[in-house]
C-alpha cells in the first residue's frame, strides 16, 4: 500500500501510509476531499483574492492582505524553509501534492462552487504558509495599538488602564494539566479548549496520522500539513492556548514621492528608498480596486499614505517576525509528530515561531511541560504599547526573547490567556477569572479521571459578574419601580451561571448591555465615538461600545470616571431592562425568556446562508465555557470551543474530543453536523484507535 484512508462511526480520518511523504500527501487529499471549499476560501483570503467570487464584503479584507504582503511573506518563508529544512520543505510538498490531487473531486461535492461559480484553483507549495498566516495575522491584535493612541489622545494616558482588557477575537481558550498524581490511573490528563470564531466549516479538524515512525491523533488546521497544537503520540501529548504576547509593532511613518519612487525617514535622519508597487483587487459584481503596497524597512504600510506636512505623506507600517525572519516555525511539525517524550515536544518547539503560545504537555513516564512557545522580539516597551515613530532612535528590534517555563504546582497546571511564563511578553491580558475558576474546580477534588474533565469545560460560574452585582445592591430599593425592584432581587439571589435555561441569566445580561450602553453614549466618553480613520478590518478594535463592553469590569470598579454618575447610569439601566420590551442590541428580553432564547451561536460562513436561528448557548465571555457575546451590541454569540479535547496518557483510547459542527465541511452530508449534539450538551466522543473498529474508505495510489 502507499496510503489508506479509514473512517470513525464520526467520519473522522485516521490515515496509514508506508512513510512520512505518503502520509502527507494523504493528509492534503482527505482534507480536500472533505473541506474543498473551505481549503479555496483560505488561499483566496491568503492571497487577498477572495473579493472575486465572494464579493464586495470581502474587499476590506483583500486590501489588508495584499498590503500587509501576506502571500509574499509565505513564499519568502518556504524558499527560506527550502533552505534551512529541506526535509520539512518536501514533507510540504507532498501535502500540497494531495491538496491539488483531491481539489476536483471535493470540489465537486460542495455545492458553494457552482453557487459562486468558482473553479478550484492550484495550491502552490507555501500555500499552507500563506493560510496559516492570514489565519493568525490580527491574532495578536496589533490594531489595539491604534484604540491606545486615540484613548491617549483623548482622555490622557491614564485612561488606557480602564480600558486595558482583551479585544476582540484574541482570548477565550482554555487549557489545564493534571498530573498522575491527581488522576485516577496515576498518569497525567491534558484538557481544554480552543475558543475561536466558530466557522462553518469548522476552524479545527479531526485526525489522525499513522505510518512507521509514528502514529499520531490530534487536532489540526485545515490546509496545514501536520498537527500543530494539539496532539496525543500514544506516548506524549500537548495542547496549547494564546499566550497573549505582543510581538508586532506599527510604526508612525514619513514619507516623501520622488521621481524615482517613495522614500521612508528612517531612524538616523536621512530618507531612504521604500518599495512600491500597485496591485488590482477584483470583485464580483464590481469594479476592479487598485491597492498601492509600500514596504519601509520597518515593514509594509497596512494605514495611508495620507497627506501630512510639507509635501509629504503619514502612513503605519506593520513590523512581523515572519516578514522579518524568514520563518513561520514549520520546522517544528515533523519533530512534534515524532515526539515520544516530553523532551523531544519541548525540543521541538525551540524552533516554533507564530503564532506565541502557551504549550502544556505530558508523557507516559510522567514528564510535564508548561513554556511559551515563539518568536518575541527584544524592543522598548513604547513599540508594545503604542504606535512609535519611526525616524526616532530606540525602537528598533533587538534580538529574540528567551522563551519563559511555568510551573505545575500542587499537580495542576492552567492556562487561560491570563498572567503566567508569558507576563514579561505581552501587554493585555485575560481577566483572571476563568483561570481561577479552573483552578478552584481542579483543586475541589483530589483524583480526576478523563471523563470528569467535561465537568470543567462546561462552567458557566461568571465571576465578573460580581462589579455590576455590587452596584445593584447599593441602588436604593424605595427610588426603584416596583418591576425594577423585582428585577434586582432576582439578580442579587441569582447564582452567577450563565445557563442557557436561566432567565436570571437572560435578566443580568440586559442590564449588564443597557449599562454598557449607556456608558458608551456618555458625554463624557464621546469623543472615543468616531474612530480615527482606518481600514475597515481594525474597526472592532476601535469600536467605543465593544470596548466598554470588554471593560466594563475595570469601569464599574475604578474609583473616578471621568464625572459619570455610575450608580445613576445603573438604575436608569435597570429600569429600562426591567421593561417587558426593553430592546437591548437588535434582541428584546422579557421576564419570560431564558439565556439560551437571546444567546444564539451564529457561525461564520463565507457564503451567507439561509437565515435561521441557531441554537442557544450556555456560558458567557469570562466563563470557562466562554461563548462570547458583545454587551451592548448582541446576545448572539460568534466565539466559542472551536474543539474540546482530554488526552489520556494512561490509555490514549480512553481520550475524548468533539469539533462544534461535524468532520465534513458538505453540507447536508452526515457528518457535517453530527457532533452539534454533543457538543451543545457538553459531551465528548471517544478517540478510536483500534484499526479494526475502523471503516475502510478507499486507497490511494
Amino acid at each position: 500500500m502507499s496510503s489508506e484512508i479509514y473512517r470513525d462511526a464520526w467520519g473522522i480520518p485516521h490515515l496509514r501510509a508506508d512513510g512520512v511523504r505518503e502520509l502527507a500527501h494523504a493528509q492534503g487529499r482527505v482534507t480536500a476531499l472533505d473541506r474543498a471549499w473551505q481549503l479555496e476560501v483560505e488561499r483566496h483570503r491568503a492571497r487577498g483574492t477572495s473579493a472575486a467570487f465572494l464579493g464586495a464584503d470581502s474587499l476590506p479584507w483583500d486590501l489588508f492582505v495584499r498590503r500587509a504582503r501576506v502571500d509574499d511573506t509565505a513564499r519568502r518563508c518556504f524558499t527560506a524553509l527550502e533552505e534551512r529544512d529541506p526535509e520539512t520543505a518536501d514533507w510540504l510538498r507532498a501535502y500540497v501534492d494531495g491538496v491539488n490531487a483531491g481539489l476536483a473531486e471535493g470540489a465537486r461535492r460542495a455545492p458553494e462552487f457552482a453557487r459562486t461559480a468558482l473553479a478550484p484553483g492550484r495550491w502552490e507549495p507555501w500555500t499552507p504558509m500563506g493560510v496559516w498566516l492570514s489565519t493568525h495575522i490580527l491574532f495578536v491584535g496589533f490594531p489595539a495599538k491604534l484604540w491606545r493612541e486615540e484613548v491617549v489622545r483623548r482622555l490622557g494616558a491614564d485612561a488606557v488602564a480602564l480600558f486595558a482588557a482583551d479585544g476582540p477575537g484574541t482570548v477565550g481558550s482554555n487549557g489545564w494539566l493534571v498530573a498522575g498524581e491527581r488522576t485516577t490511573t496515576g498518569r497525567p490528563v491534558i484538557a481544554g479548549d480552543p475558543h475561536r470564531f466558530i466557522e462553518d466549516p469548522g476552524v479545527y479538524q479531526q485526525i489522525r496520522l499513522a505510518c512507521p515512525e509514528f502514529d499520531v491523533v490530534g487536532i489540526a488546521v485545515p490546509g496545514m500539513p501536520g498537527i500543530a497544537h494539539f496532539g496525543h503520540t500514544g506516548t506524549v501529548a500537548w495542547a496549547i492556548t494564546n499566550a497573549m504576547a505582543d510581538y508586532q509593532d506599527l510604526y508612525r511613518e514619513r514619507l516623501r514621492r520622488t521621481p524615482s519612487g517613495v522614500e521612508a525617514l528612517g531612524p538616523d535622519g536621512r530618507w531612504h528608498p521604500a518599495s512600491r508597487h500597485v496591485e488590482t483587487v477584483e470583485v464580483a459584481d464590481g469594479e476592479p480596486v487598485e491597492v498601492e503596497v509600500v514596504e519601509t524597512a520597518r515593514g509594509p504600510v497596512v494605514v495611508g499614505p495620507d497627506p501630512g506636512e510639507d509635501g509629504t505623506e503619514d502612513a503605519l507600517s506593520l513590523r512581523y517576525p515572519p516578514r522579518v525572519t524568514g520563518d513561520l516555525g514549520f520546522g517544528a511539525l515533523l519533530p512534534l509528530l515524532r515526539a515520544r517524550r516530553v523532551a523531544d515536544v519541548d525540543r521541538a518547539l525551540d524552533r516554533w515561531a507564530e503564532p506565541v503560545n502557551v504549550v502544556q504537555a505530558a508523557d507516559t513516564e510522567g514528564g510535564l511541560l508548561h513554556r511559551v512557545a515563539g518568536k518575541v522580539p527584544v524592543r522598548g516597551t513604547d513599540n508594545r504599547t503604542r504606535v512609535v515613530p519611526a525616524w526616532e532612535p530606540g525602537h528598533e528590534w533587538r534580538g529574540w526573547h528567551e522563551m519563559p517555563h511555568g510551573t505545575v504546582e500542587d499537580g495542576i497546571a492552567v492556562m487561560a490567556n491570563q498572567h503566567g511564563p508569558a507576563t514579561p511578553l505581552g501587554t493585555e491580558f485575560a481577566a483572571p477569572h476563568r483561570a481561577r475558576r479552573i483552578r478552584a474546580l481542579l483543586t475541589a477534588r483530589r483524583t480526576w479521571s478523563a471523563p470528569d474533565m467535561a465537568a470543567v469545560h462546561t462552567d458557566t460560574h461568571l465571576a465578573s459578574a460580581a462589579p455590576l452585582l455590587e452596584r445593584l445592591a447599593a441602588l436604593d430599593e424605595a427610588a426603584l419601580s416596583p418591576r425594577a425592584a423585582a428585577v434586582r432581587a432576582r439578580l442579587l439571589a441569582w447564582d452567577r451561571h450563565m445557563d442557557a435555561d436561566s432567565t436570571d441569566a437572560a435578566a443580568y445580561a440586559a442590564v449588564r448591555g443597557t449599562v454598557v450602553r449607556r456608558l458608551a453614549a456618555h458625554p463624557a466618553l464621546a469623543c472615543l465615538t468616531d474612530p480615527p480613520a482606518c481600514p475597515e478590518v481594525f474597526r472592532p478594535w476601535l469600536d467605543l461600545t465593544v470596548r466598554v463592553g470588554y471593560a466594563l469590569q475595570n469601569l464599574l470598579t475604578a474609583r473616578e470616571l471621568y464625572g459619570i454618575d455610575r450608580a445613576e447610569v445603573v438604575r436608569e439601566a435597570l429600569e429600562e431592562a426591567a421593561a417587558d420590551t426593553a430592546p437591548v442590541g437588535a434582541e428584546a428580553v422579557t421576564p419570560d425568556t431564558t439565556w439560551g432564547d437571546v444567546h444564539r451561536l451564529v457561525p461564520w460562513r463565507a457564503l451567507p446562508a439561509d437565515p435561521h436561528e441557531g441554537p442557544g448557548l450556555s456560558g458567557d465571555h469570562d466563563c470557562v465555557l466562554c461563548t462570547s457575546s458583545v454587551p451592548g451590541l448582541t446576545h448572539r454569540a460568534a466565539r466559542g470551543p472551536a474543539a474540546r479535547y482530554v488526552w489520556d496518557l494512561a490509555r490514549r483510547e480512553d481520550s475524548l474530543w468533539v469539533v462544534p459542527l461535524g468532520a465534513s465541511g458538505v453540507p447536508g452530508t452526515p457528518h457535517h453536523r453530527d457532533q452539534l449534539p454533543l457538543w451543545l450538551a457538553g459531551e465528548l466522543a471517544p478517540v478510536v484507535t483500534d484499526w479494526d473498529r475502523l471503516t475502510k474508505e478507499n486507497d490511494e495510489h
